[in-house]
């Protein structure tokens, strides 16, 4: 009798420790959020979201103050069209802008918001027209290839005509 008591105990001692292992999980790949107040949802739309992906943090002066909920294509304007669920506890002003950051180099990417000097905060349905897409590093990189060889093909050219012109 006793020692089934133990095994009890420790069963239950083990299922405890699980289920804090996936919390922790959870909780630090910003899978759960444990926000039990009722947030206001805000829409933007975005040229492009780069690698932008649902449950990503909304930032402001490096505060979350919300979460990507919702990442469509709108096929009439061609554009990413993103919802977001913001804190009540953080208004911001309706001319608010939005912007796709990238944490570090190759990090994450989040949504950065900078207020504005509007009187009027945003309300659930709002929509934000004020935004910024996401850098793709791929498109800077091969933009910077394509003027330096541009750079090269025309200062080559000039280099061959003035040699061509001294004989």
């Amino acid at each position: 009798m006793g020692r089934s008591k133990n095994d009890l105990w420790v069963g239950l001692f083990v299922l405890i420790g699980a289920a804090a292992l996936v919390f922790l999980a959870l909780q630090s790949a910003n899978l759960l959020s444990l926000n039990f107040q009722r947030g206001y949802r805000i829409t933007a739309s975005f040229d492009n979201i780069g690698g932008l992906k649902p449950k990503a943090a909304v930032r402001s002066a490096g505060v979350v103050v919300g979460r990507v909920a919702d990442i469509r294509f709108d096929d009439e304007r061609y554009q990413a069209k993103i919802d977001l669920d913001m804190d009540p506890r953080f208004k911001f002003p309706k001319d608010s802008s939005l912007k796709i950051l990238t944490s570090g180099l190759l990090g994450e990417q989040y949504i950065g918001v900078e207020a504005g000097p509007a009187e009027q905060y945003l309300a659930a349905g709002d929509n934000v027209t004020n935004t910024q897409s996401a850098v793709v590093l791929e498109n800077l990189i091969s933009q910077f290839l394509y003027n330096s060889a541009a750079g090269n093909a025309s200062s080559g050219g000039a280099a061959k005509a003035g040699a061509n012109g001294a004989k």
